[in-house]
């Protein structure tokens, strides 16, 4: 072996088109395996609920709710809708959503714009009562919030009974209240990282607070406005609390308790009531569908400047 073989540098593994193959961090295997049993935990009561949903009623009972199906069938859903007129209670969900979203999303708007672009001494201790009211039970409050309900009167195109208490517009309110906070702390938040020189060049402009507000941040905010009308969607059109406590006709609650309309009194269908779930469950998907975009690029809310 000559000197020259001794001295040639040994040849390193050829490199593949994207560079050499580093092995996967043992972290990044973990998270991965992480997210996968989390979401078949997560999917599993949903497609357990569907399972049930499309057996018959004889066939659970017979052989028992985990078991292999004999017959398959859709007849539940269609008793399910008739059965329990979710067509009644999905457009009182609408007219209690709907207004509730748009509502939260314009007055949490303006007070974020407020808090974060205009120079007030309360800024931070406003933002600080808006977070705080997150915190607030709604348990804590319901003893006192129904009386209050009981006590103030509204016009008859509101309220049939003319009162908050037992009215659609009283539901609309207190989601308005609680979800306020968080919207407020969201975008507040998010306003931040718009950098301060866009807002300096409209100024130059002559671009006044009004057009600053509606013609400058609000288009910026599209992303975290459609994740939280997403979010806002989800929780109002699911509420359960207040539409037990706060309303006492039945024919005026939302979707979700009229799930309470197919429960007997000693013998309940669960078939029929895992059917209706799931026809109750599409709007919320059907909207998480139209602002999917939006909301995946709303998750990284205020998170990079500029």
């Amino acid at each position: 072996m000559t000197t020259d073989t001794l001295s040639r540098p040994i040849a390193e593994p050829a490199a593949g088109p994207s560079g050499p193959r580093k092995p996967k961090p043992w972290g990044q295997i973990a998270s991965q395996v992480f997210l996968i049993c989390a979401s078949i935990l997560w999917l599993l009561p949903i497609a357990f609920a569907l399972y049930v949903a499309v057996r018959p009623y004889s066939d659970t009972r017979k052989y028992g709710y985990v078991s292999m199906p004999h017959h398959i069938t859709f007849k539940n859903f269609s008793d399910a809708w008739t059965q329990s007129d979710m067509g009644h209670f999905f457009w009182n969900s609408v007219l209690i959503t709907v207004p509730a979203v748009i509502i939260v999303l314009a007055l949490a708007s303006g007070v974020a714009f407020v808090l974060t672009r205009v120079n007030v001494k309360l800024n931070v201790a406003l933002l600080i009562l808006f977070t705080a009211g997150n915190l607030l039970p709604q348990q804590v409050i319901i003893t006192p919030l129904y009386r209050i309900y009981l006590k103030i009167h509204l016009p008859g195109f509101l309220s049939g009974s003319g009162l908050m208490y037992n009215s659609l517009f009283g539901l609309v309110v207190i989601n308005v209240a609680f979800q306020l906070g968080f919207c407020v702390f969201v975008l507040s938040n998010y306003m931040k990282s718009i950098p301060e020189e866009m807002y300096e060049a409209a100024l130059v402009d002559g671009a006044g607070l009004w057009t600053r507000f509606w013609k400058l941040t609000l288009p910026l905010c599209r992303p975290a406005l459609a994740a939280l009308a997403t979010l806002l969607t989800t929780w109002i059109y699911n509420d359960f609390f207040w539409a037990i406590t706060l309303m006492s006709s039945g024919d005026k609650r939302p979707v979700t308790s009229a799930l309470a309309n197919l429960q007997g009194q000693f013998v309940s269908n669960q078939n029929l009531i895992a059917a209706a779930a799931m026809i109750a469950a599409v709007p919320t998907l059907v909207v998480y569908v139209l602002l999917q975009k939006q909301f995946i690029a709303g998750l990284s809310l205020g998170s990079s400047k500029g």
